[in-house]
């Protein structure tokens, strides 16, 4: 089966830029809070090799091979220690929402540049413009899938801190042990609204 250019540069988006600098994100926001654990682990960096994960790879090159435009993988979980942060139940939320953050930071910067291109007429190779508007529909999808409140994703320490410290103290081990079997569950049940919501923040950020 050959592979096209696109599908390339979908691959290379994700192993390269989007993974690393989303787990960079969390590493550095939690030794800022006071853990060095991902710098002890050599993880505070924007080196894509330490932060590849063999299996979350694997399936992100077979899922982008296939028809149908769902996208799933992963890099290499940043180790955190919650005990070490300053401020653990705030500290934790921040850490987690440093990754999201960090790819709709990268996706709003390649939506600038997509706009300025787009309307001052610039002549560029149309692989350069697939590249930028890859760039900002792919970044804005790994941003709004780690918000899921679905472990292991970012978005379930947002749903904990929500929780009294009893209750995420009975539901955390739960929804950790069958996280991936619900996540599933949920990528295929709303993988239309999904679709749609990344759509949506993806034209209004082109659009600026």
């Amino acid at each position: 089966m050959a592979i096209d250019t696109s599908t390339i540069i979908l691959i290379a988006i994700f192993l390269l830029v989007a993974f690393p600098v989303h787990e960079f994100a969390h590493a550095y926001v939690a030794y800022r809070l006071g853990d060095g654990t991902a710098k002890m682990f050599g993880r505070l960096t924007l080196n894509p090799v330490v932060h590849f994960d063999p299996i979350g790879g694997l399936f992100l090159v077979i899922t982008a091979l296939l028809p149908g435009g769902l996208i799933f993988g992963w890099a290499k979980p940043t180790p955190v220690n919650p005990s070490m942060l300053r401020d653990r139940r705030n500290g934790e939320v921040l850490v987690a929402l440093a990754g999201p953050a960090s790819n709709l930071v990268m996706a709003s910067i390649a939506a600038v540049v997509f706009r300025i291109i787009d309307t001052t007429g610039v002549d560029v190779p149309t692989l350069l413009y697939q590249l930028l508007f890859s760039f900002v529909i792919y970044n804005v999808g790994l941003a709004v899938f780690n918000m899921l409140p679905v472990p292991p994703l970012d978005g379930s320490n947002l749903l904990f801190r929500f929780m009294s410290p009893q209750q995420a103290w009975q539901w955390r081990p739960l929804l950790q042990q069958y996280g991936f079997l619900i996540l599933i569950v949920v990528i295929v049940a709303l993988s239309r609204p999904l679709g749609s919501l990344i759509t949506s923040v993806a034209r209004v950020l082109l659009g600026l």
